[in-house]
Parts: structure tokens; sequence; C-alpha cells
């Protein structure tokens, strides 16, 4: 890619990352219901989910998503009610210490994976941006181009997950108190129902 598509791709995807999204508040919430460990699995979570749109897109198959909109209200209501799901867990377990981190919450990275793998709006993301950058006469073929192009923008994407949770971290100690310990989880559990709920009515589909 010349300098003149470089700079311009760069900037859109700094742009990009830095505007608030599900998956932030997703890693955030994760990181003051379970510690910094907690947020940085979820934030590896998500980088890790981020290629499987990656290859769908590179392949075409995020083309296929596109022309059915049937299949991306059924991935998007698949992905709601998974985060319904964990919110209620966060409602439901046991409060964990703060301090604790992800050693005893083993399924943050398992989680935030099929988080970001049921997201068809990722999909849909790379399929509309990455192309605006893609040179079809270059000497590279156009499919080396789409996946190198996307795993930058994961990459850069996943920076700014990490300050975001590293950020959150900070919180923590002010929120150690033992009725703030009680309180947090629930807290980020009911922002995770709320999430699911949000997505749940984008796609026409009554929240239940």
């Amino acid at each position: 890619m010349s300098a003149q598509l470089w700079i311009p791709f760069a900037i859109a995807t700094l742009a990009f990352a830095c505007m608030p999204g599900p998956a932030i508040l997703y890693m955030t919430s994760q990181t003051l219901a379970h510690g910094r460990r907690a947020g940085l699995r979820a934030a590896l979570g998500i980088h890790l989910g981020c290629y499987a749109h990656i290859a769908a897109a590179t392949c075409g198959l995020s083309t296929l998503l596109h022309a059915a909109p049937m299949a991306f209200d059924v991935m998007r209501l698949a992905g709601a009610g998974y985060l319904i799901w964990l919110g209620g867990a966060m409602l439901t377990k046991r409060t964990p210490d703060l301090g604790e981190g992800a050693s005893k919450q083993p399924g943050v990275l398992r989680d935030s994976v099929v988080v970001e793998v049921l997201n068809p709006k990722t999909g849909l993301f790379f399929l509309t941006f990455l192309p605006q950058f893609v040179d079809v006469s270059g000497s590279a073929p156009v499919w080396l181009q789409f996946l190198l192009l996307g795993s930058f923008v994961n990459l850069v994407f996943s920076l700014v997950d990490v300050a975001a949770v590293l950020g959150a971290s900070l919180l923590i100690g002010p929120l150690s108190a033992p009725g703030l310990q009680r309180l947090v989880p629930r807290v980020s559990g009911s922002i995770l129902i709320g999430l699911g709920c949000v997505l749940m009515l984008q796609s026409g589909l009554p929240a239940l």
C-alpha cells in the first residue's frame, strides 16, 4: 500500500479503535468483576475471536452473511443471548475477590472468544472497511492484502483494549471494600445483560 493510503488507513483504524463499543464495555465489566488478569484474558479472547471474522471476510463469507439478513439476525440473537447468560452468571455466582484475578475464572478466555465470534457486526465492519484500502492492481493478491490489513486493524484494536483494561484495573483498589466487592459483579453483570438486551432490540426481535 502506498503512503497515500497508509496514512488515512492508520488514522481511520485508530479512530475506530478509540470509539467505545460493546467489546470495551465487556472487557471493562470483566476487569471490574474479576480483576486485571481476567480483563486481559477477555481482551485476548476478543482478539482471537476477531481472527474468525478476518478469515471469514477474506474468504468472502461475510458477503454471504450480508446477503442473508436472516443469518445476520440469528447470529446477533445468539451473541446477545450469550451476553445475557454471562451477565446472569455474574449475578448468581459467589462474589470473587477483586484481587484474585483470572485464576478462579478459567472460562473468561473461552467466553470472550465466543462473544466475539457471535458478533456479526465485526464481520460486516471488516467487509465494508478494508476493501477501501485494497489495491486490486498491487503485486500482492487481494486475499493476502485483506488478511494483512485485517490483522493490522485487529492488533491496533487489541492495544486499545488492553489500555482500557489497565485503566479499569486502576479502579479495583478503590472498589475493594467488602460492600463494593458485592456490588461490582452485580453492576457488571447488569451491564452485560443490558448490552445483550440492546443487541436483541437492534435485531428487531423482542428481548426475552
